[in-house]
């Protein structure tokens, strides 16, 4: 039996990021992305339809993806995102910034 992926509190602060990553690898529409980032974690991840959408919503706000409908794998009608080059800098900008910030918590962690 599979083991069922559990709510991360911190994934606010990272979904943005983590749909950039998604969506710079091919384009999908939400319940792919959804079903991409739970896979890719290993199940460690779960975004919520409540976090999912408005997270969408605002980044297509801020021009970092595109938005538009289309017809899924299984013929069903459903919005289709894409990232746009202004998503691949802020992806950009946001691996920096995740990766410094690992760096900070690994050197926290190995202080003694």
């Amino acid at each position: 039996m599979g083991r069922k992926p559990k709510k991360n509190d911190s994934l606010p602060g990272s979904l943005d990021m983590l749909i950039l990553r998604t969506l710079s690898l091919r384009d999908l529409h939400g319940y792919g992305i959804v079903q991409f980032i739970q896979q890719s974690s290993g199940n460690e991840l779960l975004v919520e339809e409540g976090s999912l959408y408005p997270a969408l919503q605002r980044l297509e706000l801020n021009g970092w993806i595109e938005g538009e409908w289309g017809v899924t794998s299984n013929n069903r009608r459903a919005r289709i995102y894409k990232i746009t080059p202004a998503g691949r800098n802020q992806l950009a900008v946001e691996t920096q910034k995740y990766a410094r910030l690992t760096l900070a918590i690994a050197h926290v962690m190995g202080a003694e």
